[in-house]
């Protein structure tokens, strides 16, 4: 009876650990390489949950961003707009924050202090991540509030700057206030991916004043209802940064150092950009067919990205269109005629889903020994 018992509970052991163990997994984790001298962290800083209008606990925002493989998250609540108040009362606004930080205490995931100062255009709503405390930042004047979270060290974007509820024309309107803020070092960041939207035109009010280039889900719901369930990943941003830590991630973000990333689409400054593009594909296999001048190739995407490439070398392609994808975690085989054998060729390839400008697409290089 012992023996049965003692079978019993060691089954419900490993029952419960395979549980607690398949709940942090995803079909289909974000994974990016890093690029030469940095570290990649995997970030989504524009998330809500029921501490401001979002549907969810605080707790399921971390359990979703292990499960996607994050590195780091911010919950960064309303600090104006706060509808649950009747059900949720909460004098202190840093309270999202604290539940998130009690549940990711025993995983490996960042979480990041911040809070969203809302309000109409032309201010707009913008996200203060890195704070100390958000109850202070909870001011009349919007001045105020961006004054307040200067002073606490914030990293300050303007969130989905083209959102039709406030730029009717669904571009974005550079305001004095946003200058006012850029003078002041008040507002260093852009959102040119939220949600589902990809603004070129942010893109460029990002490059014209040297704003940090941003994607962000803006989540409310469940990440599997809003974008796992559609086919879609959640956007995020790539931060390079020099190590895993919150205070490496800050000075990334105050440098600049990002890619922000939806699906296929990836949008960053060229000197990011083309490193990652570069060290997402891997020469798997470079060798000549027997007795021929057609050089195979065996290219790999290590990333969790979907990736379509157009064929910008010297040489043309044998067997294939000069534009193709190569599937997340797949290997795509090409074949080039070289037309003499060489001991080395340079692969170029557009990148078509991705852009260092409006409209610009990177052309990426790969140096190939061949066998």
């Amino acid at each position: 009876m012992k023996t049965q018992l003692h079978f019993l509970l060691i089954l419900l052991i490993s029952t419960f650990v395979t549980a607690q163990e398949h709940e942090h997994q995803s079909s289909r984790p974000l994974s990016f390489p890093d690029i030469p001298g940095y570290k990649n962290l995997k970030t989504d800083l524009h998330i809500h949950t029921v501490f401001s209008d979002g549907y969810v606990w605080p707790n399921i925002r971390v359990m979703e961003a292990l499960r996607d493989n994050l590195d780091a998250i911010s919950l960064t609540e309303h600090l104006e707009y706060q509808p649950h108040l009747e059900d949720i009362p909460h004098p202190d606004r840093n309270r999202s924050y604290n539940i998130a930080m009690e549940e990711a205490k025993e995983h490996d995931l960042l979480i990041v202090h911040g809070s969203e100062i809302t309000r109409s255009a032309p201010m707009g709503h913008n996200n203060a991540v890195f704070i100390k405390d958000a109850n202070p930042i909870v001011q009349d004047k919007a001045e105020d509030a961006f004054a307040e979270a200067k002073k606490q060290g914030a990293f300050v974007f303007w969130n989905h700057p083209a959102w039709h509820a406030q730029a009717p024309q669904g571009n974005p309107i550079l305001s004095d206030f946003q200058k006012e803020r850029i003078k002041k070092n008040e507002l260093h960041g852009i959102e040119v991916i939220n949600s589902v939207d990809y603004a070129q035109e942010s893109l460029a009010l990002a490059l014209e004043h040297n704003l940090t280039i941003m994607g962000t889900s803006d989540i409310h719901g469940l990440i599997d209802w809003d974008y796992t369930e559609k086919g879609n990943q959640r956007p995020i941003t790539l931060v390079f940064a020099k190590e895993r830590t919150i205070a490496s991630m800050q000075e990334a973000l105050f440098a600049g150092r990002t890619v922000a990333v939806y699906n296929d689409l990836m949008v960053g400054k060229a000197e990011f950009l083309v490193p990652l593009l570069k060290a997402s594909i891997v020469i798997e296999k470079a060798s000549y067919a027997k007795n021929t001048q057609v050089l195979e190739l065996e290219l790999k995407n290590v990333t969790s990205s979907d990736l379509l490439f157009q064929n910008e070398s010297e040489y043309s392609f044998y067997d294939s269109s000069p534009v193709f994808e190569i599937k997340a975690g797949e290997i795509k085989k090409v074949a080039i005629k070289t037309l003499v054998l060489k001991d080395e060729i340079t692969l170029k390839l557009k990148a078509l889903g991705c852009f260092t400008a409006p409209k610009t697409q990177p052309i990426i290089e790969w140096e190939i020994k061949t066998k």
